[in-house]
């Protein structure tokens, strides 16, 4: 049976009285189409001689009919912001409903109440649906570092004629029913230039290039038969590679770059058409699509297009937006062009536009409030003011973090593989240390080892051998105290990341430095920075030498190189205990975390090996 019968049928099963011309007016076939389909589904058994529906038609229908949905709605909504630093997207009021509560009652209406909500982030905000509306929440913890086909994946085996749905998606009609014809994939009528599929005349999803402009993928879907199978196993297998990690659910729908055997096939990817014949290609979605009005689904990335669809939401009222306001003497409406910067570590940052001049706004992270001394950070600012170092922020507000700064044109980082950068920012950092600065603060490594290990609350290190490790670690306190050492504001956090370079574009030449986020600053040996940049960077012992010269200009004796040996151990310590903390708050580093607890055990042992052969320093 190819998809015009399938349509018809389902369509007859709902108004079984239906003439061919009405038929064809739903179905946007022709005349002759339908009475072809008719005369064919006749043939088969599907339909009497009154042309009404036989038995064998209504159990194939109620085959296919829909059993549950799965709603995703565990990742962070990036480009939420400011709205995601305290509300998941899914739990967006629109229109004065909740955006999940309207997609599970459009669901209850057509008798869906098997329905599975994928959680990640802020995971404890759904739980009222359980209660509320009988749902099932499945937790992804992985959440935080891959991306939603690995959400899919994880209820991968409840994939059986399902609905699947992105929590984003705000629905003017319900776009559900009692019965479904086939598997389908959903796309709008409005081009969309960062689509990756196009409708083609037999209303397959086909690959386009990146110059093109295809249909708007909204992303909900239902599978049964064939494709949810090939689904269910692509997700399974793509689950195990990291290659994956940064995919969509919709890759799945490619067959995972692999050949996939399904029936009736020749081991390539295949999948029914209007015509009724299969094709095997690796170029369009294994699913036909549904085409549908951009003006009755919208998809809700944004700030700007929630105020778009609803000015009047109580989401828009945020605290990060009205402190542009204050700060910048603006209006809302005077804001725009709203976009998500990378996730760092610590902070959300966005940009934004007003007036014309770009502007970034930084929005402290999970657990920060407990990192960070605010006013010590703005006691900084004010230190470094009008000293070339960094732009001087446009606001900080020394309660909450929130801070404002100009946007820098054309911007780069260090590269902490090139020499000329090395030596660039290095330059600089020296220049920094050598001007002494003073603050009332101290940033104390072994105090700040035990602090971060006391907001695990009790609980134990994810390392066996952590208690002997910092015993080990800590032992050099007293000793790396006994040393000689300067003692100024240090940045502390003076990784490759943290430099930046700006001016013309693709002209090094005329580029200008400076060093942003200043937020862990405080009195110490300058020293630190390099054990700092040499962590971050993940060098090995060899290319933390480098560094060490670079910056000493091939003038470092072996007691200083000891003691940033040491600095390099007790950092290591002290991230591995910070990613631990930030990981019991769902915040996962993968590598980074492992990599800070070797610099803990292997640069403890080199500068043990340096200090028991002390009688050959300079």
């Amino acid at each position: 049976m190819n998809a015009y019968e399938s349509e018809i049928m389902n369509i007859l099963y709902k108004e079984p009285f239906i003439n061919q011309r009405i038929l064809a007016e739903t179905t946007g076939h022709s005349v002759g189409s339908v009475n072809k389909s008719l005369r064919q589904l006749a043939q088969d058994g599907y339909l009497d001689n009154n042309m009404q529906l036989t038995d064998k038609a209504r159990k194939e229908i109620l085959a296919k009919a829909p059993r549950n949905a799965i709603i995703l709605a565990a990742g962070f909504g990036m480009r939420m912001v400011p709205i995601n630093t305290s509300t998941p997207k899914a739990l967006l009021e629109v229109n004065g409903e909740i955006l999940i509560e309207r997609t599970i009652r459009q669901l209850h209406e057509v008798g869906i109440t098997n329905i599975t909500v994928v959680v990640g982030f802020m995971k404890e905000s759904f739980e009222y649906l359980i209660d509320e509306f009988g749902v099932d929440l499945a937790v992804n913890s992985e959440y935080s570092r891959r991306n939603n086909l690995h959400s899919l994946a994880y209820v991968a085996g409840r994939i059986d004629n399902s609905y699947i749905i992105p929590c984003d998606i705000w629905c003017a009609v319900n776009p559900y029913s009692r019965t479904e014809p086939y598997s389908w994939y959903m796309v709008s009528d409005r081009m969309d230039e960062d689509s990756t599929v196009r409708v083609n005349r037999k209303r397959e999803l086909v690959t386009i290039s990146e110059k093109e402009a295809g249909n708007a993928m909204i992303g909900i879907a239902y599978l049964t038969g064939r494709e949810a199978t090939i689904v269910r196993e692509n997700l399974r297998k793509m689950d195990t590679d990291e290659d994956y990690d940064d995919e969509f659910w919709e890759r799945a729908l490619y067959g995972g770059g692999s050949a996939v055997q399904v029936p009736g096939g020749s081991g390539a990817q295949a999948s029914p058409d209007f015509s009724g014949k299969p094709h095997f290609q690796r170029d369009r979605m294994i699913l036909q699509a549904k085409i549908v009005s951009a003006s009755d689904f919208v998809e809700i990335n944004t700030y700007e297009q929630l105020r778009e669809l609803d000015s009047g939401s109580n989401h828009l009222q945020s605290d990060a937006i009205h402190t542009i306001c204050e700060a910048l003497g603006c209006s809302v409406s005077d804001i725009i062009d709203i976009s998500v910067l990378k996730k760092g570590m610590t902070n959300r940052s966005f940009l934004f536009s007003v007036k014309g001049v770009k502007y970034i706004m930084r929005i402290p992270g999970e657990g920060t409030d407990k990192l960070i001394n605010r006013r010590q950070e703005a006691e900084v600012y004010k230190a470094i003011s009008g000293l070339g170092l960094c732009d001087d922020p446009v606001y900080i507000n020394p309660d909450n973090g929130y801070k404002i700064t100009a946007f820098l044109e054309n911007v780069r980082v260090c590269d902490p593989s090139n020499e000329d950068d090395l030596r660039r920012c290095m330059k600089k950092l020296r220049g920094f240390h050598e001007m002494r600065i003073s603050v009332d603060h101290t940033f104390d490594l072994c105090r700040q080892i035990e602090f971060y290990e006391s907001l695990w609350d009790g609980a134990p290190s994810i390392y066996r051998d952590y208690l002997r490790t910092k015993e080990k670690v800590l032992s050099l306190c007293d000793y790396v105290e006994s040393l000689d050492h300067d003692w100024c504001l240090t940045h502390i956090d003076a990784v490759p990341d943290n430099f930046l370079f700006y001016g013309a574009a693709g002209d090094s030449s005329d580029e200008q430095l400076q060093l942003t986020d200043w937020e862990y600053a405080g009195m110490q040996d300058p020293h630190v920075d390099i054990a700092m940049f040499c962590i971050y960077s993940l060098y090995n012992r060899q290319e933390c030498d480098r560094l060490i010269d670079i910056y000493f200009e091939g003038r470092c004796n072996r007691s200083t190189r000891t003691k940033i040996y040491i600095y390099i151990a007790m950092c290591g310590l002290l991230w591995s205990n910070w990613c631990e903390y930030k990981r019991k708050l769902g915040v996962e580093f993968g590598e980074y975390n492992l990599r800070q607890y070797r610099y803990a055990k292997d640069f403890y042992r080199a500068a043990k090996e340096m200090m028991e052969s002390a009688d050959s320093w300079d």
